[in-house]
């Protein structure tokens, strides 16, 4: 059963050595990302999984001491699926893959809090998928033990402005407002309404991950918080925290 959730954006440049001298900017995504995070903790979960959408050929499970890389970025840091000290004892990851770049920031956020709370398994999910097949997968994972708890990694719409990475689409700030809103309220069924093609259209990775959460919530009966909301780069990002 889902006890707790956390949702968090994951662009690689919340993690300060990407960011570099731009690093202030995303504080406050920041703090109320490790804010998100300790709640998730004091649920006391049996299992935390990390859900965050994937490209094509990442798709899947990611257990426990998967590594990734910022690498790609220009950026010599690596960080494991696992906590401040990477995979629990005798953990061995299935393959080599890497992991996604939203489950290597969700890997950067649970390292920098010290996760040691429950096993962790990451799950890259198809950007594609349908509202039907994401709730399908939230409410196997809600299923698999008594106490689940979720990292759910995820942007909005990356068409706010003109300088945004998809330029300017005048529908972006409607679809971010009812994200926003049905993430920091808890709302199952707004979650599951939002359109995949309109989520495709405006870049909104966060899409299929806030769906796979409203499948792993149906009857938990959870209260919702949102906690940070703000479109920096042109790019919705929420933090909210589910109880």
């Amino acid at each position: 059963m889902l006890v707790a959730a956390a949702v968090c954006p994951c662009p690689p440049l919340l993690v300060p050595e990407v960011a570099t001298g731009a690093a202030p900017e995303l504080d406050a995504a920041r703090a109320a990302c490790a804010d998100a995070v300790g709640l998730l903790a004091a649920a006391r979960p049996d299992r935390l999984y990390v859900v965050g959408p994937a490209p094509e050929g990442a798709h899947g499970v990611f257990p426990a001491g998967s590594a990734g890389t910022f690498a790609g970025l220009g950026v010599d840091l690596a960080v494991r699926l696992g906590g401040a000290d990477g995979a629990a004892a005798g953990d061995t990851p299935a393959d080599d893959r890497p992991l996604p770049s939203s489950l290597a920031v969700g890997a950067w956020l649970l390292g920098r809090a010290g996760w040691a709370d429950a096993p962790i398994e990451g799950l890259g999910v198809d950007e594609g998928a349908t509202p039907g097949v994401c709730s399908g997968v939230g409410r196997g994972l809600a299923d698999s033990a008594g106490r689940v708890a979720l990292l759910v990694m995820g942007d909005g719409s990356a068409c706010r402005t003109v300088k945004a990475p998809g330029y300017l689409d005048e529908r972006a700030a409607g679809f971010d407002a009812e994200a926003a809103r049905a993430l920091g309220t808890a709302d199952v069924a707004a979650l599951l309404a939002l359109d995949p093609e309109l989520a495709y259209e405006l870049k909104a990775a966060g899409r299929a991950p806030w769906q796979v959460l409203a499948g792993a919530a149906e009857g938990a009966g959870l209260d919702g918080r949102l906690l940070f909301e703000d479109a920096p780069y042109g790019v919705g990002y929420f933090v909210a925290a589910w109880s």
